[in-house]
């Protein structure tokens, strides 16, 4: 069967999207700087730096250009820029409102992790202020929202989702995050499980196997550890239909450096978590895009039509707009998580679950 490498996507990558994934692979691998220049000599940079900011990337991509010493017009270096200084600065804040969010659950007994944003971004970039952290993510026992809810109260955040704070623990039941804004704006996303669809990743909870990570000089952050944080990113990115770059971009950054063997042995470890074809999908557009690699036993097991199907719908989600922005722009996403696990009973939960989440956050 085919190697991952060898599936295309439907059409030729547009320039700036090839070098927006050239420069995200260089930050993170320190390869492919002359197809970093190479792109670069015939991209539209303002078209560069609109899907830099489309998929979350303009830390990245501006780290890349400016350590390779990449000419670019004035415009465009002056907003790559600037971007990748905001970017810096809301890590910053990040760090500061975790560091207290930390502090606070240590001291009242409230076990948490910490999932995605700095931590990721500390373990695979080594750098936790070079990827965009839009907000917080911890995740807490489906017991202790409550306490949760109360804890984040005194440290000054309210709730924006659901809109009722008495429907909080309902709302839990059925979703896997509560949205918390503080007064400065920071936004905190409040998990009791690390995804919607109960059928995945059921024993991935605040008490999973962890580690720790040293996210700056006195702010050590609990997130999951490597078997679980893979599983776990197969899945978040698969929810969406992997439309935004960074998230692909991450999983290939844990990646790295790890030879076919050891990605072969997460994979398995993936789908005794429960990961199903996330981990497939993921796999694929990793190789696709990256060139991870991966071993010719593995290569086989994943080459499905169906695994290549999800692969490439995500690849073409990634090269249209947001999809909220578009005419029933979600529906691929949706089509997509049908096919994440097999059976009647795991498309009968997921189809009661997008039916009672229509009209919801998304």
């Amino acid at each position: 069967m085919a190697s991952p490498a060898t599936i295309q996507p439907h059409r030729k990558l547009p320039n700036e999207f090839a070098l927006v994934v050239a420069c995200c692979r260089w930050a993170f691998s320190s390869e492919g700087a002359d197809e970093v220049r190479e792109l670069a000599a015939s991209v539209d940079w303002s078209e560069f730096a609109q899907t830099c900011r489309r998929h979350r990337v303009q830390g990245l991509g501006w780290h890349a250009l400016n350590h390779l010493k990449v000419d670019l017009p004035a415009p465009a270096q002056i907003a790559l820029a600037a971007d990748a200084r905001a970017v810096a600065d809301q890590g910053l804040r990040a760090a500061e409102a975790s560091a207290r969010v930390a502090e606070m659950f240590k001291a009242e007994g409230v076990p948490l992790l910490f999932l995605k944003g700095l931590t990721l971004a500390k373990l695979v970039y080594g750098n936790p202020f070079v990827k965009m952290s839009s907000d917080i993510d911890i995740l807490v026992d489906p017991g202790n929202v409550a306490a949760a809810a109360a804890l984040l109260g005194r440290l000054g955040y309210r709730l924006d989702w659901p809109r009722d704070p008495s429907s909080l623990e309902h709302w839990h039941a059925s979703r896997k995050e509560s949205a918390w804004r503080g007064r400065d704006g920071m936004a905190v996303d409040l998990h009791s499980r690390v995804v919607d669809q109960p059928q995945l990743l059921p024993t991935i909870n605040a008490a999973a196997p962890s580690q720790t990570v040293s996210v700056a000089p006195g702010l050590d952050l609990p997130t999951l550890a490597d078997d679980e944080l893979f599983a776990y990113l197969c899945v978040h990115g698969a929810s969406s239909a992997w439309f935004r770059l960074k998230w692909i971009n991450d999983l290939a950054a844990m990646l790295c450096g790890r030879d076919a063997n050891e990605i072969s042995r997460l994979y398995d470890r993936s789908q005794q978590l429960g990961a199903g074809r996330a981990a497939a999908q993921a796999l694929l557009l990793a190789a696709m895009l990256y060139g991870t690699a991966l071993s010719d036993e593995l290569c086989e097991l994943l080459n499905t039509r169906v695994n290549r199907w999800l692969a490439r719908a995500a690849l073409s989600e990634m090269l249209r707009g947001e999809p909220t922005e578009r005419l029933l722009g979600t529906r691929t996403i949706h089509l997509t998580q049908f096919f994440l696990l097999d059976g009647l009973s795991y498309k009968l939960s997921e189809l009661k679950r997008q039916a009672s989440h229509a009209g919801g956050l998304f």
